[in-house]
């Protein structure tokens, strides 16, 4: 009996802390920008919001984002459903004429599991959406090429990339809205992001991130009042 007193008791412990650390645990990550989304003063003309690619293009070239009014909201490893939860605090909030959604790699990645293009597509027109009904401007981006994913090398993602990303702009042009094709600009003829533009076939360097930021100043001018 006294075994049985204390295996319970374990038990009762081991699921109070799975509960204590499964509350505390912040998935979508909420604070990561809430410093800094409280020290905006003046609103962004634009937020960037996206995944690690987004969150290393403030790292990699900052003076790209201060000089323009600019507020990078990326944070690495996101997948879009995690973005979506966040669009409140990290875009609604800052009051920006436009926001830039750079999503999609980490799903098909499945960092949070399988999820169809579909479902994919589903969140970005929901941040679409969103930022519509909030007299924000949405502007989609074509997700990067890559052939490998260094975390997930068992998933082939090039064909898988082409697929989203027609859907993406297929969906832009059906709807009015502005769709910046990196894709085309960054890719190799296996459709992967060449050693020139990431060390990794993923993370954009800082030339790669200059030909971004080439694609989407002319998309957004014009829109930007």
């Amino acid at each position: 009996m006294k075994n049985l007193t204390t295996c319970l008791c374990l038990s009762l412990l081991f699921g109070m802390t799975m509960s204590l650390s499964a509350q505390q645990k912040d998935w979508a990550k909420f604070s990561r920008y809430a410093e800094a989304n409280k020290e905006v003063t003046v609103s962004p003309q634009v937020v960037f919001m996206g995944n690690s690619i987004t969150e290393g293009w403030v790292r990699e070239d900052p003076a790209f984002f201060t000089a323009n009014n600019y507020a990078g909201r990326g944070i690495s490893g996101q997948t879009t459903s995690e973005m979506l939860v966040r669009f409140r605090p990290d875009v609604i909030d800052l009051h920006p004429q436009i926001v830039v959604i750079l999503a999609g790699t980490n799903d098909i990645a499945q960092n949070n599991g399988y999820i169809s293009h579909k479902h994919i597509l589903g969140n970005i027109i929901s941040m679409v959406e969103l930022a519509k009904v909030n007299q924000i401007t949405p502007v989609l981006c074509s997700v990067l090429p890559a052939t490998r994913f260094g975390w997930r090398p068992e998933i082939e993602p090039a064909k898988l990339i082409v697929e989203l990303n027609e859907m993406i702009k297929a969906y832009a042009e059906q709807n009015g809205l502005l769709y910046v094709d990196y894709y085309s600009s960054l890719t190799d003829e296996k459709g992967g992001l060449p050693t020139q533009y990431a060390t990794d076939g993923v993370h954009p360097n800082l030339e790669a991130y200059r030909i971004m930021e080439r694609l989407v100043q002319e998309a957004l001018k014009k829109v930007i009042r």
